[in-house]
């Protein structure tokens, strides 16, 4: 059973193309991973998931959760209020401005139970948050939980946002580069707890990040987005070992630091990214892949075959 099914979603801003065609699901206790480069439209997919999205950004499509019976697209900011931190909860990247400064942690936590209702009263809702910033391995939780904000490490305060994000066991979590600016024993270690508490509980994970690493690390499938559209999905060790998609293979190739091209330097995707409204007609990737053609012109269907899919015209290694 699906826990977030998104549906022909489309995002734009004076007309201009965001975010084109996006259809996904995520199954309950799922680790899904949505990669890119910055600039391909995953954080604003996931920002039109939670029902965050500027006023000036028009939506539309479906994005549905389980039990929940209301489409989101389209919701009123007093649904929506209803399902985030609820049924579905969000890390960011950077948690000192998701964080309020002024505010002990421990309180923090404590409110979006009360917010919801999943807590009888205070007292109860401050020793659950003692015992969620336990459950995310805050030392002396007790201590912690009196903690502020800027007290904390960097590390500390992104378990904090895990421990909120948790706390009311909502049905799908989003991570939004959430490991971004750890450093790399201190993001091994969040991973590590990202994947053991949604594991335990049966949450759904859509998981956002640049890293194919972590990736490979986190999640069970992939789906990789270019010009804001999924260009390629599919379990994660197939896609990593046999991309079918050039953007893939590209992505796949720079992350290998020992590989080289015929002139000693590191593989790149040529070219960058475009601006929003700057992207080619028909397949996205057509103006930086070597392996365009002139059928290119006209955009490709996400072909799916079993639990694989991809929209190319020209796939590596053939049709599938």
């Amino acid at each position: 059973m699906s826990a977030l099914t998104v549906d022909s979603l489309e995002l734009s801003v004076a007309g201009i193309p965001l975010v084109s065609g996006v259809s996904f699901s995520v199954g309950a206790g799922e680790r899904v991973g949505l990669i890119g480069e910055s600039g391909s439209g995953k954080s604003l997919t996931a920002t039109a998931v939670m029902g965050l999205l500027p006023d000036e950004v028009e939506a539309a499509g479906s994005v549905r959760l389980s039990e929940v019976d209301h489409d989101l697209v389209g919701a009123s900011e007093k649904q929506l209020a209803r399902v985030r931190g609820r049924r579905m909860a969000m890390v960011f990247q950077e948690p000192m401005t998701a964080l309020n400064p002024s505010m002990r942690v421990g309180d923090q936590v404590a409110e979006i139970m009360l917010i919801h209702g999943t807590k009888p009263d205070k007292a109860a809702a401050r020793a659950a948050a003692v015992e969620l910033l336990a459950q995310v391995r805050l030392p002396q939780p007790g201590e912690t939980a009196r903690a502020y904000p800027h007290q904390l490490s960097g590390g500390q305060r992104q378990r904090v946002m895990l421990a909120i994000a948790l706390a009311n066991d909502p049905a799908v979590l989003i991570c939004d580069e959430p490991t971004t600016a750890l450093d790399v024993t201190v993001q091994a270690r969040m991973l590590e707890l990202i994947r053991t508490a949604t594991e335990e509980r049966g949450t759904a994970l859509l998981f956002i990040t640049h890293d194919l690493a972590v990736v490979a690390q986190t999640c069970e499938r992939v789906l990789v987005m270019y010009g804001g559209r999924l260009v390629e999905t599919g379990p994660v060790k197939e896609v990593f070992t046999a991309p079918k998609h050039p953007y893939t293979r590209g992505l796949l190739d720079a992350s290998d630091l020992e590989a080289v091209d015929e002139h000693g330097r590191l593989r790149t995707i040529p070219g960058a990214v475009p601006g929003a409204g700057e992207f080619p007609g028909g397949c996205v990737f057509r103006n930086r892949c070597t392996d365009a053609t002139g059928q290119c012109a006209e955009a490709p269907l996400l072909s799916e075959v079993d639990d694989r899919g991809f929209a190319c015209w020209n796939p590596v290694g053939g049709p599938a």
